[in-house]
């Protein structure tokens, strides 16, 4: 069987779906906030169903996030949901908890379900035992090195998913904290004022030129990274070791820059399935990139040469 990788990519709105499906990406996740966490944009039910129709003709798989931590109140809720995302042809659930899992299983049947769990998928017997209870796709932590990662693809029986570009997730609480606070001090009006012109950062009095933003929804308040993951350049060594789902991460990002990356992996992708042993990264791919990126955000290898110590 031919190696074919998925690029996966997230999207705020059908009108971003369709660029980045013009720009080359095989798949998405998205979602309703009830459900899924941090995601790039709202998709209700209706907007799911359009994402499928216009996905499906193209060969485009459509996932949707129901990674969020599940209350007793969204328990309640959540067996109409998965019938109701089931009905529409969607190509696969992302699943954080259990009692996700074992609804879909009776209600979604045959239907795929990717496990992310973000820090805690870290090692081969936890894939192998959501494997057996089910999952289909292991979602990879973003603290796992290129070692880990290839060690992990060798000994799996499931897909396995790697996050290659964009901003990761370094914090998260059920609170939301910074609503609350804001609350408390009577400055909603602020809040919504910066959102809209330039977002909300934490920074440290040590180091004043990293800037963490600060993303909210109804999982939570979440700090994320202050550089941007990219894999580019190094991407043939993921496809070396086989991994089937390379992400790309979009979220709090323009269409724009978004539509430039999903372009430039697609090449290197495609360059690579072509002539695997003739393969040859070119620096242009990245130049794209470069231009396109934030002065204020680095563009790093994240934790992928990082030597791990217990």
């Amino acid at each position: 069987m031919t190696y074919k990788p998925e690029l996966l990519a997230t999207a705020s709105s059908m009108e971003e779906l369709e660029l980045l499906i013009d720009a080359g990406a095989d798949a998405f996740v998205i979602g309703e906030g009830k459900y899924g966490m941090r995601l790039a944009g709202e998709f209700t039910l209706d907007m799911i169903g359009e994402a499928v129709k216009s996905a499906k003709p193209k060969g485009v798989r459509i996932y949707v996030s129901m990674n969020t931590l599940i209350d007793n109140d969204t328990l309640e809720t959540m067996p109409d949901y998965i019938r109701g995302i089931y009905s529409l042809g969607i190509d696969g659930i992302v699943f954080g908890d259990p009692a996700v899992l074992v609804a879909a299983r009776e209600l979604a049947p045959g239907l795929p379900l990717h496990w992310n769990a973000e820090m805690t998928s870290t090692n081969i017997v936890t894939a192998q035992y959501w494997a057996r209870r089910g999952a289909t796709r292991y979602v990879l932590a973003r603290e796992l090195n290129m070692e880990q990662i290839e060690d992990t693809k060798a000994k799996s029986s499931l897909e396995i998913q790697v996050q290659v570009h964009g901003m990761t997730n370094i914090y998260h609480s059920k609170r939301s904290l910074v609503n609350s606070y804001l609350d408390y001090h009577g400055d909603r009006e602020r809040l919504d004022s910066v959102e809209r012109e330039r977002g909300l950062y934490l920074t440290e009095a040590e180091r004043p030129g990293e800037r963490y933003p600060i993303y909210e929804d109804d999982g939570g308040t979440h700090i994320m990274s202050s550089d941007d993951i990219c894999m580019l350049e190094n991407l043939h060594e993921l496809l070396n070791a086989g991994v089937d789902s390379l992400k790309i991460e979009g979220m709090m990002k323009s269409m724009a820059y978004n539509a430039v990356v999903v372009r430039a992996y697609r090449q290197a992708i495609d360059a690579y399935v072509a002539d695997p042993e003739g393969y040859s990264f070119q620096e242009e791919w990245l130049d794209a990139i470069r231009e396109a990126q934030d002065p204020n955000r680095e563009l790093s290898y994240g934790f992928f040469y990082k030597e791990q110590v217990y």
